[in-house]
């Protein structure tokens, strides 16, 4: 409407251009230490932990169940408008991936780290981009973006999650090659699911990253930051949970941000490409777009082995907020999380 003063936020102009060259962009203070708080009030009950006593913490990184659903353009509406402007406009944004679900990433460190030690992100082992619910192609719609929001601070080598922005265009090629699609571990479709327990299993993702002539050593950023801040990462983004060095819990979570209709590399109006689609198109040589590229084989959705195990560690978690008679969290107009994804 005319004389209607537009109150959101927008990424600024440097924001966009930083987002573009490196594929990913950090807006600080997006919800409150406070807020924060009351959300992951109760983590210490459902860890089964002692926040004191490191003797009691699970080893390295733990990724908790989903209990409850907030709002995100409630709970953090600074993030909510700048996801709208990274994937193109809050219609592309399907409704039910616009909330965020209290499933805590907690990285604990081990009692062998010790600050003073190297963090060789090139030895990491746990590189990957995210999407293990669906058959990958170049225009996925399911995994539109990656968002992290830091629920604790987060200092160097404090365990926040490293990524690696060479990775970008590297899982770009493979998927413009395969028209047919890929499995969420970047091989072929039809390969046989790899077992979690074999070392063969991240084998593609790692060993780009192993090789200097693949992954530039400066392209390597750790996620750090203060309670609030969001990263918003090109949902190809290869990405790994680091070492803990200082062991100060690091809390994080991945809410995944989904689209409509998948991404579209031909418009017919270059200003409408998103941001997410116009960094893709660069990285593989095509600025201009792709009009002879489409999928050649249905799109599919995979039921994750993780639901299943999640599903015993809530059921324990919920038997301690029992026992204490505690609520999952503080968190006004919390929801009940019904399901992980749409069927």
């Amino acid at each position: 409407m005319p004389g209607t003063i537009d109150d959101h936020f927008h990424l600024s102009e440097e924001q966009r251009q930083f987002f573009l060259e490196h594929g990913f962009v950090k807006i600080p203070g997006c919800f409150s230490r406070e807020t924060a708080e009351a959300y992951t009030s109760t983590i210490w009950t459902r860890l089964g932990a002692s926040p004191t006593d490191k003797s009691t913490w699970p080893t390295q990184k733990l990724n908790m169940p989903g209990h409850t659903l907030v709002k995100v353009e409630d709970f953090a509406p600074k993030a909510y408008d700048a996801i709208c402007d990274v994937i193109g406009g809050e219609d592309r944004w399907t409704d039910w991936c616009k909330d965020w679900k209290d499933g805590f990433i907690v990285n604990f460190g081990s009692p062998d780290m010790t600050p003073d030690m190297d963090l060789d992100v090139r030895t990491l082992d746990n590189w990957h981009n995210d999407g293990d619910w669906f058959t990958h192609f170049l225009d996925s719609p399911e995994q539109a973006l990656l968002v992290i929001p830091l629920f604790s601070d987060i200092k160097p080598k404090g365990g926040g999650t490293v990524i690696c922005t060479d990775g970008i265009k590297l899982v770009a090629q493979e998927l413009y090659d395969h028209p047919d699609g890929m499995t969420p571990f970047m091989m072929p479709r039809g390969t046989p699911e790899i077992p979690k327990e074999n070392p063969e299993r991240r084998k593609v993702w790692n060993s780009w990253v192993q090789n200097p002539e693949l992954t530039r050593g400066e392209t390597f950023h750790e996620a750090t930051g203060e309670v609030g801040d969001v990263y918003l990462l090109h949902p190809f983004m290869l990405h790994s949970a680091s070492r803990n060095l200082l062991r100060n819990v690091r809390i994080i979570t991945n809410p995944p941000v989904a689209l409509k209709e998948p991404f579209n590399y031909n418009r017919k109006d270059p200003s409408e490409y998103s941001l997410v689609e116009q960094k893709t198109l660069r990285d593989l040589g095509r600025p201009e777009g792709l009009p002879e590229w489409k999928i050649t084989a249905p799109r599919e959705r995979i039921t994750p082995a993780r639901v299943g195990m999640q599903a015993e560690l809530k059921r324990k978690e919920m038997e301690r907020l029992k026992a204490q008679g505690l609520a999952v969290n503080n968190i006004a107009g919390a929801r009940v999380l019904e399901g992980q994804y749409p069927s």
